[in-house]
């Protein structure tokens, strides 16, 4: 049989039940994490994915968010960096909270412009590759949106409205052709050269860190790949994780291009 409550603790438990709304009152929402006055954005270009794992490691271990640009470049398996094989690899970076903008679908570089709007440019991938053509810019377009297509395909997200060129190689005409058609370039810092396209005998992984830690500065944009063909000693994870652990050391943090301000009204008027 259940005893029942004796009077002076049920009047106590009313009364702790009418201070409770008080007391929370009094106490006010939990405070907002500060925000970073500091931030770099790292991005990565495609390569031949070779470190792709081990960046995707890193990122997660020191809860870092970065923007991919995406071409379907030739992979160390004699595959590509878009196809059916990496799908599941791109779909978890993007479910990690990343952000995705285009690198051209088969790694198209810029060579110049030509009479009547259309451009000399050069494939460094896919069927065309090292073959010189001319384009329209209704091509070009074309071609930064066939990445942004099949990152829907195997991620079921849109990517931001940014693109890359292959190398930063760009003329006016060129980028006012892919704002036309709703693609903004993103370049980057000159500190945001991390190197990891250098030859490593000339460049070697400890200079390549040295100097990015010294020269960095808040709001840079920096560079690297997810795997270079010419580098004989892996930039990442070698430099990748110290570069971060140094950098966060120094108070900064790692924000996505969709936040940096010279993007953010692009993309709130384009995405």
């Amino acid at each position: 049989m259940r005893r029942r409550a004796e009077p002076s603790k049920l009047a106590a438990a009313a009364c702790l039940a009418a201070l409770l709304p008080a007391l929370a009152g009094a106490a006010g929402p939990a405070p907002a994490a500060a925000a970073c006055d500091k931030p770099v954005y790292l991005t990565f270009d495609t390569g031949h994915m070779g470190v792709a794992p081990l960046v995707a490691d890193v990122l997660a271990r020191h809860h870092v968010k970065v923007t991919f640009f995406l071409a379907n470049e030739r992979t160390l398996t004699d595959g590509s960096s878009l196809d059916d094989q990496w799908a599941p690899w791109w779909k978890a970076r993007a479910a990690e909270g990343h952000a995705f903008g285009s690198h051209t679908y088969d790694h198209v570089y810029w060579q110049g412009d030509l009479p009547d709007g259309k451009f000399r440019v050069k494939p460094s991938a896919g069927p065309q590759t090292g073959k010189v053509q001319t384009w329209t810019a209704q091509q070009y377009c074309e071609e930064i949106k066939r990445s942004a297509t099949r990152f829907t395909q195997m991620t079921g997200r849109a990517m931001l409205p940014l693109y890359r060129a292959p190398g930063g190689k760009t003329s006016p005409a060129l980028l006012k052709a892919a704002r036309e058609c709703g693609y903004e370039h993103v370049g980057w810092a000159p500190a945001g050269f991390l190197g990891d396209e250098l030859p490593s005998d000339k460049f070697p992984n400890a200079r390549l860190l040295e100097q990015a830690l010294r020269n960095i500065k808040p709001g840079d944009i920096l560079l690297a790949h997810l795997g270079i063909w010419s580098r004989q000693d892996p930039w990442a994870p070698a430099v990748l994780e110290p570069l971060v652990e140094g950098l966060q050391r120094k108070g900064y943090c790692f924000a996505t291009l969709d936040t940096h301000p010279a993007y953010k009204g692009w993309i709130a008027t384009h995405h």
